[in-house]
């Protein structure tokens, strides 16, 4: 279904849908909110709807009218503005107990905007639903497609066999929502990826881009001792003077992180020494994204295509993720950082140490 890869231990690429704010010169639609606030339809069936309708899969459904319930601060720039969605939809299919949603724009179907039946629309023109309120407020939502969760295509892709499994049932349409408060859509679309309060705020939120920082660890020999394929003996994940400098030369601090240069410097077993790597990073929904760079580097070969991940973790840490021999434990250029990493060295737990820890 909605194609949503939550970034496990090696904190690998995520791919995140994000609705914007309701767009300011968006055309109103008085009869979803009169008074122009979010609004909220939903309904839940009970078990004897649901067995006089077999072939009906959805459970719960419920449909939110104005800004993104969905999305909670994350590591993307606050500036980013999306496809300004402002229709949300989310149901869960029975024997499940996590929500799938998708997102759309809608609007009248007429040239003005102000007139004609009100159409929901997704991305690569499909079709999220059709909306019409009745007499007694309640919205019908109909025209919703059996692949509104999956991907174009996905029919030939999938099999017939599991396109039927994941797509919605034949009975899944021409639905009657009842008016609710806004808080019941908010909670509905908070099962769909529940907040760990743990991890506190994004890191794009604590690390401030005119602020340097070190996190690292240093692994003793116990710890060495029981992981005898981790050559890492000390790990530092910094912004000092020099990239500092970097950033505020010609970053720009309304998209902060993008743009914001870190290094990493790493001591391991082997005789290299101790080894320093930069790292251009991006936000990428709850992760920083950050390819490795010439630039302040040891190495002068093209290592573009070395990438590592930061995210938030818990209790102010840092996790570090090295999934793809992106973390300079070897020569970036050599043929022996080609491929996954084959060692412990893929995942660190850093905690934030004193910027003298950090120092060259």
């Amino acid at each position: 279904m909605t194609s949503r890869i939550a970034v496990g231990a090696a904190l690998g690429a995520v791919l995140f849908v994000v609705g914007a704010a309701l767009a300011d010169d968006t055309p109103k639609l008085t009869e979803l909110s009169p008074n122009g606030a979010d609004a909220c339809f939903g309904r839940v069936y009970d078990a004897a709807h649901l067995k006089a309708h077999p072939k009906q899969k959805v459970a719960r459904i419920f449909f939110y009218y104005g800004h993104d319930p969905v999305s909670r601060p994350n590591e993307e720039p606050s500036t980013f503005g999306g496809a300004a969605y402002d229709g949300f939809l989310t149901t869960t299919v029975r024997g499940t107990k996590k929500p799938e949603w998708a997102a759309g724009w809608c609007n009248r179907q007429s040239e003005d905007g102000k007139s004609g039946p009100i159409h929901c629309g997704m991305e690569c023109d499909r079709t999220l639903a059709l909306l019409k309120v009745d007499d007694k407020g309640r919205l019908i939502v109909s025209n919703v497609q059996p692949d509104v969760y999956l991907d174009a295509g996905a029919e030939e892709e999938l099999g017939t066999a599991q396109y039927n499994k994941q797509a919605l049932g034949s009975e899944d349409d021409n639905f009657r929502l009842d008016p609710m408060p806004a808080a019941t859509c908010k909670a509905e679309f908070a099962r769909i990826d529940p907040i760990d309060p743990a991890l506190g705020a994004p890191l794009r939120e604590r690390l401030q881009p005119d602020q340097a920082f070190c996190y690292g660890r240093d692994y003793d020999a116990a710890h060495l001792k029981s992981h005898p394929d981790q050559v890492t003996q000390s790990i530092r994940v910094f912004r000092g003077p020099v990239e500092l400098a970097s950033y505020a030369s010609g970053g720009d601090v309304a998209n902060w992180p993008d743009g914001a240069d870190i290094a990493v410097s790493v001591t391991t077993r082997l005789k290299t020494g101790k080894v320093t790597q930069t790292y251009s990073c991006q936000g990428e929904a709850d992760q920083w994204r950050c390819a490795a760079s010439s630039k302040m580097s040891d190495f002068a070969c093209d290592v573009s295509q070395k990438e590592i991940f930061l995210k938030r973790g818990v209790n102010g840490t840092m996790m570090l993720a090295n999934p793809n021999s992106a973390l300079a434990i070897v020569d970036l250029c050599s043929k022996a950082a080609d491929g996954k990493t084959k060692s412990d060295d893929k995942v660190y737990r850093l905690n934030p140490m004193p910027q003298s820890a950090c120092a060259p």
